[in-house]
């Protein structure tokens, strides 16, 4: 299967990685790492599940999820290319508390908690990618409770919609035209920001009726930005 995968080349691209020596990339490469690909719906881990290793998300798409005593399901996060999941768990040997389960096949790769150890212990620069990678996760976490508490429905659909350009204030967001693709099902989308299907339907709706939006399947056309964030903050 790595025949088909230069598996170096990609960890070279990943800033976690990025600045290792070559001969250090590749041996983690041949020695440490492999290649993990799942089907749709296959699960990665689950809640009790042993951590031995972290994963890095070549393409496709996951989710990370609790599951209440009532089954209720809660998504924490979406995780895409380029992202990673259990990096941290595995320095503390404990088990994972949450679910991450595949939304369209996926490519991963799995880097055993040994191999991350020893870079840890021999690279500096590479623990403290680590480090702010997993700072600036618990400041996302951070922010999202924030706005599922103060925000409304509406606002956290369109800054959602806005992150996926990176621009999310009114006076840094551009006011030329922009087509954002979403990566998952709306379903998907709408556990991860707290609403109900058809609340973000509804509020699709009603920024198309705006003449804001235009939906077209998965892609969503934003006339102006600009004029976007003022409606949600107005509406808000």
């Amino acid at each position: 299967m790595q025949s088909f995968f230069d598996l170096p080349r990609y960890l070279a691209l990943l800033p976690l990685f990025t600045e290792l020596p070559d001969a250090e990339r590749d041996r983690i490469a041949s020695e440490g790492c492999s290649l993990e690909r799942l089907e749709r719906g296959a699960m990665l881990f689950s809640a009790g599940d042993a951590c031995d290793a972290f994963h890095v998300v070549v393409t496709g798409h996951l989710k990370v999820y609790s599951v209440a005593r009532s089954g209720a399901e809660k998504v924490l996060e979406l995780v895409g290319p380029g992202q990673t999941l259990g990096e941290m768990l595995i320095f503390n040997e404990r088990c994972h508390r949450l679910n991450a389960q595949v939304l369209v096949p996926s490519l991963l790769v799995r880097v055993p908690r040994a191999a991350v150890t020893a870079l840890v212990l021999q690279h500096p620069a590479f623990a403290l990618r680590l480090l702010a990678g997993a700072s600036q996760r618990i400041q996302s976490l951070q922010q999202d409770v924030e706005s599922y508490c103060l925000d409304s429905g509406l606002r956290r659909v369109v800054s959602y919609l806005l992150d996926r350009q990176g621009a999310t204030a009114p006076c840094t967001t551009a006011a030329k035209p922009l087509t954002v693709s979403l990566p998952v099902s709306k379903a998907a989308i709408a556990a991860r920001l707290s609403l109900t299907p058809e609340y973000f339907s509804r509020v699709l709706r009603e920024l198309e009726e705006a003449r804001l939006i235009a939906v077209d399947k998965r892609n969503i056309h934003i006339f102006d930005p600009r004029q976007l964030a003022h409606y949600s903050q107005a509406a808000a």
